[in-house]
């Protein structure tokens, strides 16, 4: 099992990289005013996107396995899976935003994707502490 819970950390740990840095380039695409800069953004966001997201996947599937493997149970657990589940609409949530700037119909400015991108790093915060703390 604990090849698994290094896979787990491991992909867990680049999907975060991915969901801290893909609302980073919303914030560049919001402010960019050259098509050229703008294409070079939407092409990185894509790309990105497409890489972080069976990564995502990677880490649900090491995740699944822990837990049937190991049997946890306990209200920090219950909470945890809460935060992944928001975790999993962020992450779907900024695939819709992708969309929306490929085809030119942004309605969000830096300072909102500044503060979007904040979220994941509550979520990780929150989601550490119960592992590791199990306060509940």
């Amino acid at each position: 099992m604990l090849w698994i819970k290094a896979f787990h950390i491991i992909f867990v740990t680049s999907w975060f990289a991915g969901l801290f840095y893909l609302p980073r380039i919303y914030v560049n695409l919001a402010m960019a005013t050259e098509k050229a800069e703008i294409d070079r953004l939407l092409l990185m966001s894509r790309k990105l996107y497409k890489f972080v997201t069976p990564i995502a996947w990677l880490a649900l599937g090491f995740g699944i396995w822990l837990w049937l493997g190991y049997g946890f149970s306990g209200m920090w657990l219950n909470i945890k899976l809460g935060l992944i589940v928001l975790l999993l609409g962020y992450h779907h949530y900024c695939g819709y935003l992708l969309k929306q700037f490929q085809q030119g119909r942004n309605t969000h400015s830096h300072i909102w994707y500044r503060f979007f991108n904040e979220i994941p790093v509550l979520i990780l915060l929150a989601v550490v502490i119960l592992v590791t703390v199990k306060p509940l």
